[in-house]
């Protein structure tokens, strides 16, 4: 009974069950799948949360949880699964930062959704965003009609950006607001 309740196999534990190359390339594989995936979505779907983070905290539960529930027989294949994911992250990451065309492509440039009052509904569609929801990202900046506004962006991040004709009776309604 005490064998059952105390008896470790560290050898299991610790010694990676499946090669280290497979799982190098399988982290890899499925990080740059959902990268790919996550980032041809419209970006109302990440909300306020990069691409890359939100798949290495995917990833990281998901390899955590199999280690965790021995899926894998070994915790150094979590380990590195994890290291992979974070490797990916970071490669990404810094070739965005080194590289212009390259950062392109990891954050989408923004996307004209209001231009001089008037809406781009092609790109609205491609973004999935409908006028009511809009029209309440503007109540929420300040802007009371359509035609107050210049410019309104999608951002990579997900949030709408406005510049209105007027940007006095913005920063005046912020104030009145905080």
């Amino acid at each position: 009974m005490m064998d059952l309740l105390f008896k470790v196999d560290w050898y299991r534990i610790f010694v990676p069950s499946t090669s280290v190359a497979e799982l190098v390339v399988r982290g890899s594989l499925v990080y740059l799948m959902l990268f790919a995936v996550l980032r041809f979505l419209p970006n109302r779907q990440q909300g306020t949360v990069g691409i890359s983070d939100l798949l290495v905290v995917v990833l990281f539960a998901e390899a955590a949880q199999n280690a965790m529930t021995s899926n894998y027989t070994a915790i150094a294949d979590a380990i590195i699964l994890v290291g992979t994911i974070v490797l990916w992250s970071y490669t990404l990451n810094w070739l965005g930062y080194k590289i212009p065309r390259f950062q392109r492509f990891l954050n989408p440039p923004p996307m004209p959704l209001v231009m001089n009052g008037r809406i781009l509904r092609e790109n609205m569609a491609q973004q999935l965003i409908t006028q009511d929801e809009l029209m309440s990202i503007l109540r929420k900046q300040g802007v009371q009609k359509l035609n107050e506004v210049k410019l309104a962006f999608m951002e990579s991040d997900g949030s709408i950006s406005v510049i209105a004709h007027s940007q006095k009776s913005l920063v005046e309604n912020e104030t009145k607001e905080g």
